[in-house]
């Protein structure tokens, strides 16, 4: 099945108002799993297909190791959640979602850090790269 941006843009708005519910009933000052585990709920109520802790292979000359990375969730197989409860997001957070995408071959990736007052204006970061720069409209 061929994706196009506009359809990988709605499913983005979609989890981005999973975190919005999410936050809205539970609020800031929880632990992440405390998070991940609201968020692996809100996405079967909304029938999003999803999996959760999926092990991120890393490819070293040409070699496949066991680095144990998970990622926190991996929705539609196509867009990457990362969940996070800081008091800051940090260039290394991003850079490990960008990571993850690379190595997955995702076009996009969400990070979201439910330590603050609005997810939308300040807890979520939308991170793309040249594979959602190909797709078609």
């Amino acid at each position: 099945m061929e994706f196009t941006r506009v359809f990988i843009d709605q499913l983005t708005y979609k989890i981005i108002g999973c975190a919005i519910e999410i936050h809205r009933h539970v609020g800031p000052g929880l632990l992440e799993s405390v998070y991940h585990t609201c968020f692996k709920k809100e996405l079967e109520l909304r029938a999003l297909r999803f999996r959760s802790q999926l092990v991120v292979p890393v490819l070293y000359k040409g070699m496949v190791l066991n680095a144990e990375y998970r990622l926190d969730l991996l929705v539609e197989d196509l867009i990457i959640v990362e969940i996070k409860a800081l008091d800051g997001v940090l260039p290394v957070h991003k850079s490990q979602l960008l990571t993850y995408m690379k190595l997955l071959h995702k076009p996009k990736g969400i990070l979201i850090n439910f330590n603050c007052m609005n997810i939308f204006k300040e807890g979520q970061y939308t991170l793309v790269n040249e594979l959602y720069a190909q797709l078609p409209f």
